[in-house]
């Protein structure tokens, strides 16, 4: 009995696979669909981190920033404390359903973070959300 070489086997495979690469561009697509809200507003706030899961987003929300010194912004523009539900009502054209994220800076007192959270909840918004870097074990 005499073996029968069959040179189809030995040749090397010239197609690609692209399945691992449809699973990379996919995960950086979504990479890039979750981050690309935060980079946004444009106050440099040092974040806390938080393990918790994000939130889903169905339309823009208004983003307030409170940096390190305490002062309050309105998306990247600076707002004075008396005349922030001012200037949030002005900008959601009085709709108090409208999503606005505090983002606080890990250095200031959690107690004026909070300050303006209440005062937004006070004036009846009912979407008034926390923002955080996502958790990096270290």
């Amino acid at each position: 009995m005499a073996f029968k070489y069959n040179r189809s086997h030995t040749e090397p495979m010239s197609e690609i696979n692209v399945t691992p690469f449809v699973d990379v561009m996919l995960v950086l697509l979504i990479i890039f669909m979750v981050t690309a809200p935060l980079l946004t507003v444009g106050v440099p706030v040092d974040l806390p981190e938080s393990s918790a899961d994000s939130l889903p987003e169905d339309q823009e929300p208004l983003t307030l920033s409170i940096n390190a010194k305490g002062e309050i912004f309105i998306q990247e523009y600076q707002v004075e404390y008396d005349k922030v539900i001012a200037k949030i009502l002005a900008i959601s054209k009085n709709r108090t359903d409208t999503r606005i994220y505090v983002r606080g800076d890990k250095t200031i007192n959690y107690g004026r973070v909070l300050e303006v959270m209440g005062m937004l909840s006070g004036s009846g918004f009912t979407k008034v959300a926390l923002i955080s870097e996502p958790y990096k074990q270290r």
